[in-house]
Parts: structure tokens; C-alpha cells; sequence
């Protein structure tokens, strides 16, 4: 049962990639949709108001500083939206905020939401009120979304266009993202969730008492409206501490797949949008199926060590999966599905606890984030990691023929060759400087309250891999709230959302500025069989030669002490 659920999950994701990615690609190209006779007025009111001029293009440069601009903006407004959130109105009362809003943790949150990492060194309902969650949490989960989808169309239109100085106006693209693909369809699917009992509202939190003759808090509020958008968004975050194994927030089987197509549905459509919008569409076809190939070795790997018995239990007669830290209404099999569908999509919106798998279970995840969003990806990221992780293909193929590397007539010389470097590079120094910096201090490791060892190893490994990659998930057996982590953690983040997406933009400028070679004899193409293989062995290569040292220490050797 479980792998027929997983092919479902799959052949749901492809069969939709196709009419979502030339949805996506209308959006990307200003052409007519279906909502146009709703939204272009709003559109047309909105660009007025804020003064875009949709007519004025931008240079990748002047593109790469609205961003950041951006970006900083949104970090700072949900700052003091944190800061200030005790004179906010509204439940809950103070007695259940426990945990303490401090100035590190503030500015740890902010950067998390507004670069769609949603870290949460907090639980959610004994942190925040109801008003910060909305008009922070979720207006974020809008904004860095729709962020993320325009950086993903400019990208693309870099390696579209020829002899191009620009590459898009990202206002126009930013309220586009939002309005004809982020509200709609968060509406909509806001509505299934109320409709299968995700509460939404402003109630006090419930005291029950138990059949025991003690008391319980439970927690209530707007959970619905932040639900839906972070997995649309490619964000994560919960509303409560439990994220996705919460009955308030995942209450079905149902809410739990639909959850997962909302996460994975996007990015995947967005290869067939790169091959529309480039006029190669079985060059997007064939990342698309990298992506599903690279996203079975993950499932196979962590079903595999998840549904045998745990070793620990050996002799005792317990039949099943190892079904600690799962939810028993969702099971192994909809645990690790879950578990790989967030941990390659830059989604940390977990439904089970990760630190409770067996090794071989999280290095699964682990290395879905470190080979950086090549499969699905976060929204918008998802297209250009799959695409420089093609070009360092293209490039390895035009050594071995020994001819200059290109791709779709684009021609990859040095200047490029050192944008790809960079990019490619730049999640390894990162994760790897900052878990050596934690593993080697007393303050790194004091964060190691439950474990030591190689699991403590790996927890710390694994938290710097999820911030770099914007993805949010961590191990509990990591007490990452303390100013150590709470920096660093905020450093692996700006520079996953930020240092990469401004690489992948100034490539698409140089890109756009080029004419587009004719195809010769001698030209690598990009849509067959081969091309793909080459990208996925690519893929695995340079993830083996970066990472490898690094998981023998944690999770491999973990295993076979076990």
C-alpha cells in the first residue's frame, strides 16, 4: 500500500506539471489567462499605487537590488511585527507565551520567514499571538513565496532571451506571483482544510480535563490561514510546535497529500515552464525526470530503513516499521513520504520527528537538502538549482569532447564557467564552515542536550543544511535557541536564499546579453536520454565529492555501529 500511494503521489505530481507549467508560463510572460477579466484590474490598481511601471525592464543588477531591497524590507517589518507583538490585541493570553521573544530569536524569525527558510526555534503557540502569526507569519508566507516565483521567472527568461539587456521588472513579477498564482489557489485550498476541521479562528485557548483529573491546554487560533500558503509557498513553518503532526493542522490522511501536491505541484511544473518559455520543451521534460529519478532513490533509501523493525527492538517479536517519533494515523508510509517531499522542496513541513528515524532514514533527508533543491526545489529556486547543476554538466561533457560547453545556444565560457563555480560551491563552504565551527566550540555544542556522538553530529549537520537550503526541518535533539545558533543559523540562511539567487540572476543577465548559437554536429543536446543521465551522475558526484567526509562522520557511521 505504501508504494501505491507513493506512484500515485507521483504520477498526480507529472500529470499536473503539465497544464500548471504552461499556467505558470502565461504568468511569466504577461500573456492571457483565465483570471484575467478578475485581476487585471487589481493588477492595474496595484501598479498605479505603488508607482511600477510595468512597461520598464531591469537589468539583472537593478533586478538582483529590488530583491534584496525587498527582501530586507519584509525582514525588518516582521522584526518589529515580533518585537512589539505583546501590545498586539488578541489571544493568547499571556500565561501561555512562555517562551521569551528575545531580540536574537526576533531577528532569527524574521530572516527565516522572509526567505521561506521558516526555522522555528520556538513552538509556535506558546511564542506568538494570533495577530503576529497573521500579519507576520502568513504575509510572509505570501511575500517570500511570490519573491521566490519571480526570481524563477527572470532566471529563465536569461536563458530565453538573446542579445536581452534585461531580464523582467520584478514588481510586475512579484504581484503577478501573488496575484494569479498564490491567492487564488491558497483560497481555495484554505477552504478543504476548513472543510476537513483545521480551525480558524480567534478563540481562547480550551482548558479540557482529562479522564486522569488533570488539566490540558489546547491551543486554537487562525490555523487555517497559515496552513495551505506555507506549503504553496515552498515555506513551512507551523503554527504550532508540532507542525504537520498536529491534529489541529494535519487532521486527515487527506489534508496530509494534499499538503505534499501543494508542495511539490509548482516547482515541478516549473521545468515545463523553462521549456516552454525557452522553446525547448523536451529540455524541460528531461530535468523534470532527473528530479523524479533523483526523488525515488530518496524514498526507496528511507522507506527501506524505516519499514524493517528497528535493531534496537531485534528478539523482542515486534512486527512494523519503526514507528517512533510517527504519527500512527499517517503511518511509515506517509511519514516518509512527507519526509522526502519536504526535505527536497525547501519545505520543512514535517508530519513526523526526524531525530527518532534510523540512520539511514536521515541521511535520506539529509542528502535531499545538501544536493540543494535540485529535485522540485523551493518555489523559484527549484528551476535555476536544477539548471546550474546541468550547466556544471554541460561543461564536464565539454571537457570530455573537447569542445566549448553550451546549452540551449547559450555558449558556458569562463565568464560563466565562474558564476557556476560559485553557485555550486557556495552551499558546501557554507554548511561545512558552520558545522565545524559548532562542533568545535562550547558553545556550538552545548546545543547538544539529548545526544552526543555521530547523532549529535548529524543533528548539527543537519540543522546548518536545512537553513542553507531554506528549508526549516530540524531534529529536536538540537536546542537551537540560544544567540550561537540563532546567528549562524541566520547566516546559512541569507546566504542560501540570497547568495545563490543573486549568482543564478547575474548568470541570466550574461546569459540574456548573448546571441543564441545555431545547433551544429557537434552541439551537446539537451533533451535526450544521455543529457539527463549525465545530469543526474552530475548531481551525485559533485553532492559525493562535497558532502561525503562529512555524512560518514554522522549518519554512515551511526549505521554501522547499530
Amino acid at each position: 500500500m505504501r508504494w501505491l500511494e507513493y506512484i500515485v503521489f507521483l504520477l498526480i505530481v507529472v500529470g499536473l506539471a503539465q497544464p500548471a507549467g504552461l499556467y505558470l508560463a502565461r504568468v511569466g510572460q504577461r500573456r492571457r489567462t483565465f483570471l484575467d477579466p478578475l485581476l487585471c484590474p487589481v493588477e492595474a490598481v496595484l501598479h498605479r499605487l505603488l508607482g511600477v511601471r510595468p512597461e520598464q525592464e531591469m537589468t539583472a543588477g537593478v533586478y538582483i537590488i529590488c530583491f534584496l531591497l525587498f527582501g530586507a524590507g519584509c525582514a525588518i517589518a516582521l522584526f518589529l511585527v515580533l518585537i512589539f507583538q505583546r501590545w498586539l490585541p488578541g489571544g493568547p493570553v499571556d500565561a501561555y507565551l512562555t517562551t521569551p521573544m528575545t531580540k536574537d530569536l526576533a531577528a532569527n524569525t524574521a530572516v527565516s520567514f522572509s526567505t521561506t527558510t521558516t526555522w522555528q526555534a520556538y513552538g509556535g503557540e506558546n511564542t506568538l499571538r494570533y495577530l503576529a502569526q497573521v500579519i507576520g507569519l502568513v504575509a510572509q508566507n505570501f511575500l517570500a513565496g511570490a519573491a521566490g516565483l519571480a526570481v524563477g521567472f527572470a532566471f529563465i527568461r536569461g536563458i530565453a532571451r538573446e542579445r536581452s539587456a534585461t531580464i523582467g521588472n520584478f514588481w510586475v513579477d512579484l504581484i503577478r506571483s501573488l496575484l494569479y498564482v498564490l491567492v487564488p489557489l491558497t483560497l481555495l485550498g484554505s477552504l478543504v482544510l476548513i472543510w476537513q476541521g483545521v480551525p480558524l479562528n480567534m478563540a481562547p485557548y480550551t482548558l479540557a480535563h482529562t479522564l486522569e483529573g488533570r488539566t490540558q491546554t489546547i491551543a486554537q487560533g487562525p490555523v487555517a490561514a497559515l496552513e495551505f500558503i506555507k506549503n504553496l509557498g515552498t515555506n513551512g513553518g507551523g503554527f504550532f510546535n508540532a507542525n504537520g503532526a498536529h491534529p489541529y493542522a494535519n487532521p486527515t490522511p487527506l489534508t496530509n497529500f494534499l499538503g505534499m501536491l501543494a508542495i511539490a505541484v509548482l516547482p515541478a511544473s516549473l521545468m515545463l515552464t523553462f521549456g516552454h518559455i525557452t522553446y525547448r520543451p523536451r529540455a524541460g521534460w528531461v530535468l523534470l525526470l532527473v528530479m523524479v529519478a533523483l526523488f525515488l532513490v530518496g524514498l526507496v533509501v528511507c522507506d527501506w530503513a524505516e519499514s524493517e523493525s528497528p535493531p534496537q527492538l531485534a528478539g523482542l517479536h515486534i512486527l512494523g516499521g519503526n514507528m517512533e517519533g510517527k504519527e500512527v494515523r499517517f503511518g511509515v508510509g506517509e511519514s516518509v513520504l512527507t519526509a522526502i517531499v519536504t526535505s527536497n522542496t525547501s519545505t520543512g513541513s514535517y508530519n513526523s520527528m526526524h531525530d527518532s528515524y534510523q540512520p539511514l532514514g536521515v541521511l535520506a533527508p539529509l542528502v535531499c537538502m545538501l544536493l540543494g533543491e535540485v529535485v522540485f526545489g523551493g518555489l523559484g529556486a527549484g528551476v535555476y538549482s536544477i539548471v546550474m547543476a546541468a550547466l556544471v554538466g554541460v561543461f564536464l561533457g565539454g571537457l570530455m569532447v573537447g569542445r566549448t560547453p553550451e546549452y540551449l545556444g547559450k555558449r558556458i565560457g569562463p565568464g560563466e564557467t565562474r558564476w557556476i563555480a560559485l553557485y555550486s560551491l557556495l552551499t558546501p563552504m557554507v554548511v561545512l564552515a558552520l558545522t565545524a565551527v559548532a562542533v568545535g566550540t562550547s558553545a556550538g555544542r552545548s546545543g547538544l542536550v539529548t545526544n552526543s556522538g555521530p547523532h549529535g553530529f548529524t543533528e548539527i549537520l543537519f540543522a546548518y543544511a536545512s537553513s542553507m537550503t531554506n528549508n526549516g526541518q530540524a531534529m529536536a535533539g538540537l536546542n537551537a535557541n540560544g544567540v550561537f545558533y540563532n546567528l549562524t543559523t541566520t547566516i546559512a540562511m541569507l546566504a542560501g536564499r540570497y547568495g545563490l539567487a543573486v549568482l543564478a540572476l547575474a548568470l541570466a543577465g550574461r546569459l540574456a546579453a548573448q546571441r543564441r548559437l545555431p545547433i551544429t554536429a557537434g552541439t551537446l543536446p539537451s533533451d535526450t536520454p544521455t543529457f539527463g543521465a549525465l545530469v543526474f551522475g552530475t548531481i551525485l558526484l559533485v553532492g559525493a565529492l562535497c558532502f561525503f567526509p562529512a555524512l560518514a562522520l554522522g549518519p554512515i557511521v551511526e549505521f554501522f555501529q547499530h
